[in-house]
């Protein structure tokens, strides 16, 4: 995907790490020297409530903090999603954590090519979270592409349930291909200084979870059409 400027919209619930892998995504295209902008938007109830986090990112300059439509939608929870339905069009892809939310039912007039779990669910036997998913909202408008990826649970089961976000923010960066991987890791020491000094073990912890989300992506994009399997 060539770097004209992209927009993401990312949208989870409060307490979800949205607003840190948001933050982390604009700093590591600083880092690059590319133009990019960080809005955050948070729900009145903060914890609780829906917390929404915009990005801009390129080479030329933003001229509106504001934009109409978004190249990536990433939705960790089915509220946010229904909050970011204005941003969705035909261009828009749509990556979402298929650990909280179940597949989309959408028929061919909607998307053409998609994309859901990209690791076998037999992967993630020791705990499963898929039981209690919440329903994918309904999509209206037609969408280039929509990828499923069980962050939530390679977390758990692999890692740290609270690195989640981080998986997410390493999809997010190697899906819409702005930014390298090693100015991600960069990005995230410094976003993470102070915790990171008191716990250096953190330091592999999140640079593993940025590793697994960027796989996960490389795989999606190479690959649009999946049935689930690797």
């Amino acid at each position: 995907m060539t770097l004209s400027n992209k927009r993401i919209v990312m949208g989870g619930e409060g307490g979800q790490g949205v607003q840190a892998a948001a933050d982390i995504l604009a700093q590591a295209a600083y880092e690059e020297g590319k133009e990019a902008l960080y809005i955050p938007n948070f729900g009145i109830e903060q914890r609780g409530g829906v917390s929404l986090a915009f990005v801009q990112v390129g080479e030329e300059p933003i001229g509106s903090p504001k934009f109409k439509y978004a190249h990536l939608i990433v939705a960790l929870s089915g509220r946010s999603l229904e909050r970011l339905q204005g941003y969705i069009n035909e261009e828009s892809i749509i990556l979402y954590d298929s650990s909280l939310l179940a597949p989309p039912q959408v028929s061919d007039e909607v998307i053409g090519w998609q994309c859901y779990d990209t690791i076998a669910p037999e992967a993630f036997a020791e705990r499963r979270l898929t039981d209690q998913r919440q329903s994918f909202p309904e999509i209206t408008s037609k969408v280039k592409h929509i990828y499923g990826l069980p962050a939530s649970e390679m977390a758990q089961n692999k890692l740290h349930p609270r690195v989640a976000n981080i998986i997410i923010l390493g999809a997010t960066a190697g899906v819409m291909e702005i930014v390298q991987l090693e100015s991600t890791k960069k990005a995230l020491e410094t976003r993470l200084e102070n915790k990171l000094k008191r716990d250096p073990a953190l330091k592999n912890l999140n640079f593993r979870a940025l590793e697994l989300g960027w796989e996960a992506a490389a795989r999606m994009i190479k690959r649009p059409v999946s049935t689930g399997k690797i």
